[in-house]
């Protein structure tokens, strides 16, 4: 066992992670407006790009490039602020690495051109292995077991993989592998999904993960920029159908190692989907446990009071029941039920909010009733304001999901959006 540890170790050691963080996210429609998809608030104070450097730096990865793009003040603000406890004297860090036309006079064109326009810089590092990840998804992950079992296969290519229901399939990669797992077809968001042998409900999806031995990186990332604009320059719908018949390319299955079960991963690309892993958290024993002092998600920690409740009369109680409520919130008179309250939101008196996940520094005033809704950093919701309840009336003033979530931000209200968005 101890062997295996350091044998783990020692590939991580010998890893550069590539955090691709520059997404759009357009799915999440206003959300998105001012920042990129990563820096989207989760879990009551975190950001989504905190799960995925955390599972670097809890896999002793220490070595670990963000590159951004799209909008990414915000994202850009909170990796300084939060993720600066790395040592440089150990060749620890964590490299902010903007679009600055380093090999083209252009931006980003994709996933792929993206890493090759930073060649230069993983060079100077000399990593052995190259892992390039998501920014925009939600899970644990220890990558050294993926390191492992990428040398133990001699693999050129390693993609983590996990079992999606197959209506869901089509937003990804989805891949068909043989008895040891080497991909033998892979389609990026297929119209028709191919299931999984056996199991026509399910089918083999792509995490948007890869290991990639670092000389066949570079080869591939040189071969797909010289096809210019016959390629998209995307790792799933260029780099990795085209070389499936030409390298040894393995799907890793990303699993619990507990029960061996299919781990929890979310990808949290539209309102629905946010909304719902937000509040699958506040569950008696959620998939994803935040309360693990063994995998620890670090973030940028706000120096903030206890929540507090306030006031005991029959008709003016402070509550909150199965719910989340981070620090620095006052729940006023008020009645909070089934909700996740991230930091520093205020509820004031004889209001209700159920079944709503409400970004940092948001004041709800009085009298407002509140249900099934997201909302955005910094909004002030007038008193007396219902939202919820009357779809077609919620419509005319803010966004409503297809499953009836009712998003709304600052510009929806005719407010100014806060610093540090």
């Amino acid at each position: 066992m101890h062997t295996a540890k350091r044998f783990v170790s020692r590939l991580t050691r010998q890893t550069l992670a590539l955090v691709l963080a520059g997404g759009r996210g357009s799915r999440l429609h206003d959300l998105t407006k001012w920042r990129a998809k990563p820096a989207v608030p989760f879990g009551g104070k975190f950001r989504i790009i905190d799960f995925p450097l955390s599972n670097c730096i809890n896999s002793g990865i220490g070595q670990v490039g963000v590159i951004t793009q799209y909008k990414s003040h915000s994202l850009i603000r909170h990796i300084q602020r939060g993720w600066g406890f790395l040592r440089g004297e150990m060749d620890e860090f964590v490299e902010l690495l903007p679009a600055q036309q380093r090999i083209e006079t252009s931006w980003y064109e994709g996933t792929a051109d993206a890493v090759l326009q930073n060649l230069d810089i993983i060079r100077s590092h000399h990593p052995e292995y190259v892992l390039i990840l998501a920014g925009d998804h939600i899970y644990k992950m220890d990558y050294g077991t993926m390191l492992a079992a990428h040398v133990e296969s001699e693999a050129d290519i390693t993609v983590g993989c996990i079992e999606v229901p197959i209506e869901e399939a089509s937003a990804l990669g989805v891949m068909s592998v043989d008895d040891e797992y080497r991909i033998r077809e892979f389609e990026e968001k297929p119209a028709q999904p191919r299931p999984m042998p056996g199991n026509p409900g399910r089918a083999l999806a792509s995490m948007g993960i890869y290991v990639f031995n670092t000389r066949v990186l570079f080869e591939e990332l040189i071969r797909d920029h010289q096809l210019q604009e016959r390629s998209s320059h995307d790792f799933g719908k260029d780099v990795i159908p085209s070389v499936i018949r030409r390298l040894r390319v393995m799907a890793f299955p990303f699993r619990d190692p507990a029960t061996s079960a299919p781990a929890y991963w979310r990808d949290v690309g539209t309102v629905d989907a946010l909304w719902q892993a937000n509040l699958e958290l506040i569950g008696v024993s959620p998939e994803l446990n935040l309360y693990d002092s063994e995998w620890p998600i670090w973030t940028y920690q706000e120096q903030l009071p206890p929540a507090k409740f306030v006031f005991d009369d029959d008709n003016r109680r402070g509550t909150a029941v199965d719910s989340m409520v981070a620090g620095g919130c006052i729940v006023s008179g008020a009645q909070v039920k089934h909700s996740l309250l991230f930091s520093q939101v205020r509820v004031h008196s004889f209001s209700e909010v159920t079944d709503s996940v409400i970004f940092p520094d948001v004041e709800i005033g009085r009298n407002c009733r509140v249900r099934k809704a997201l909302i955005d950093r910094g909004c002030r919701l007038a008193p007396g304001t219902v939202v919820g309840f009357d779809p077609d009336e919620d419509r005319k003033r803010f966004h409503v999901s297809s499953k009836g979530v009712v998003l709304i931000t600052p510009e929806m209200l005719g407010q100014d959006y806060p610093h540090g968005l």
